[in-house]
């Protein structure tokens, strides 16, 4: 039973309106939440407002630091005046659940990709002096570390690779995943030799589930798992699984051309999010990473 009576509450507090409920309705879009859409109508006798609607996030109780986590890095996307995101309205604890309750947007999966493309490049120019993030955030269920770092081989070898190399392990991940793990770790400075990285503000997590579109056609991202890193590393992953318009990335090269050794070094990238699906879901990803690793230390000789 979800009590929704302080979650309507801190929805009430934060927008300084007066309501009451109408409905909650299971919506799609949480793979490990469970969200709904909340109808909301001004209280009897308050005229002059329309039915608003929110979107909400539910976990364990326990989960509030994750929701807390995607709170601080929805608030600093939007900071950037750059890319949509839906407007964190308000965060917390309700008995058995935390919950994050978010701005509710229709969506849809087509409209300007050019200009999603031109939007992450200017998002992209929003720069730190380190590469790391305020907090710790998460990738799927799996904790992301984000201590700042001034070198970026050295934030990418510990807190990315290293991280998850270290959790296959646990899950009995070892042999030649673990190997060649450890020889790529070691030689990851030869694939900077003549590129060197500026921390970028990431989404974190930028696959095609991750963006849509309103239904003016505007780019919206959403369930960032953000950190100030290479730019090149949000590339890599539109790429991973696909589903982003070739004008996308049209877009992106022209408004901030990629170096060319980005063609090799999104497999590095990637390799992190292989890591962490098999970490998380096991099957074939363990095989797909250990073949990454062999055609990156193949390209170093």
């Amino acid at each position: 039973m979800i009590n929704w009576a302080p979650i309507t509450a801190a929805i009430g507090h934060a927008t300084q309106t007066r309501f009451e409920l109408a409905h909650a309705m299971p919506v799609s879009g949480g793979c490990i939440n469970q969200t709904f859409r909340l109808d909301v109508h001004p209280e009897p006798g308050r005229s002059g407002r329309d039915d608003t609607h929110y979107f909400v996030k539910l976990n364990d109780a326990h989960k509030l630091e994750m929701f807390e986590a995607e709170r601080a890095g929805l608030n600093v996307l939007a900071a950037t005046h750059t890319v949509h995101v839906p407007q964190v309205i308000a965060c917390g604890v309700s008995a058995k659940h935390a919950f994050l309750v978010l701005e509710y947007l229709v969506l849809g999966s087509h409209g300007n990709a050019s200009l999603l493309g031109a939007q992450l490049a200017a998002m992209h120019r929003s720069r730190a002096d380190k590469f790391g993030f305020q907090q710790d955030n998460t990738l799927g269920e799996t904790r992301q570390q984000n201590g700042w770092s001034s070198e970026w081989i050295t934030f990418w070898r510990e807190q990315r690779l290293g991280f998850q190399l270290q959790m296959a392990a646990r899950k009995g991940y070892d042999g030649n995943l673990q190997e060649m793990g450890h020889r790529l770790m070691e030689r990851l400075p030869e694939f900077f030799a003549t590129y060197h990285p500026q921390p970028s503000l990431l989404h974190g997590d930028l696959w095609s589930g991750n963006h849509a579109y309103t239904q003016a056609g505007v780019p919206v991202i959403f369930d960032p798992a953000p950190y100030y890193g290479d730019r090149e590393a949000d590339l890599a992953m539109t790429e991973l699984f696909g589903g982003f318009d070739p004008v996308f990335y049209a877009a992106y090269h022209e408004a901030w051309p990629l170096d060319s050794g980005y063609a090799t070094r999104k497999i590095l990238y990637n390799l992190y999010h292989i890591l962490n699906h098999a970490n998380l879901f096991g099957g074939g990803y363990a095989r797909q990473a250990e073949g990454m690793m062999q055609r990156l230390l193949n390209e170093i000789g």
